[in-house]
């Protein structure tokens, strides 16, 4: 178990994890005031609606994507994730004041990303590290969950407070801040892109069967 903190693909992986959930939940902590500093007409209530529909789409992510991810192997599951994620990001900085429905849409997707992301780690490590004492090493991967928790709210948070320093409103607070979030998704997908799978030899001298790596690519 040791060994594997002190591989690089861990540590790939925890980038991964770190990038994907820093986006995630930066929109989700931010979701209220941003959806009505978006669209003035949005009020509280339905600002709190939109809340409860980004929760839906976390906890509908975590089934339908991570289930996704063994037919479609994990990098390649990660890639849409990071990669589209990504994307995504960038229409709503671009287009993301043309239409509440679109807004809405594509933050949705978002969402799915991040529930999808953190459902399928487990399953990830144990494609590269075999299913011995994955619970373990995916305790300590945790702690990338843990400082994306902070680092995404934190972005959204102190860019919006500079803009709001410079005099900026609306949508102009967020602008920034998502822009950033397109960058922290493509370090996640160079992480991704960058993981490859390890020799068995690598993690357990005795080669037993049980603990042959496979690479769901």
């Amino acid at each position: 178990m040791e060994t594997a903190f002190t591989t690089r693909q861990f540590w790939l992986v925890w980038t991964v994890l770190f990038c994907n959930v820093t986006a995630g939940i930066g929109i989700l902590e931010q979701a209220a005031p941003m959806v009505q500093e978006f669209f003035g007409d949005v009020g509280p209530a339905e600002a709190a609606g939109y809340v409860g529909f980004l929760s839906l789409c976390n906890m509908l992510g975590r089934l339908v994507w991570s289930s996704a991810s063994d037919a479609l192997g994990r990098k390649r599951t990660y890639l849409g994730y990071l990669g589209l994620g990504g994307l995504l990001y960038l229409l709503i900085a671009v287009a993301g004041t043309s239409s509440v429905v679109l807004f809405v849409a594509l933050t949705g997707v978002i969402l799915s990303f991040y529930g999808g992301g953190f459902s399928t780690a487990p399953a990830y490590l144990k494609d590269l590290f075999g299913t011995r004492n994955v619970g373990a090493i995916h305790g300590r991967l945790l702690t990338a969950w843990s400082l994306a928790g902070i680092a995404g709210p934190m972005i959204i948070n102190v860019i919006a407070d500079i803009q709001l320093a410079a005099g900026r409103e609306g949508p102009a607070l967020y602008e920034l801040s998502l822009q950033v979030m397109v960058g922290v998704m493509a370090v996640g997908l160079l992480a991704n892109a960058l993981v490859r799978p390890l020799p068995a030899s690598a993690l357990h001298k005795d080669g037993t069967k049980e603990e042959v790596v496979h690479d769901r690519d």
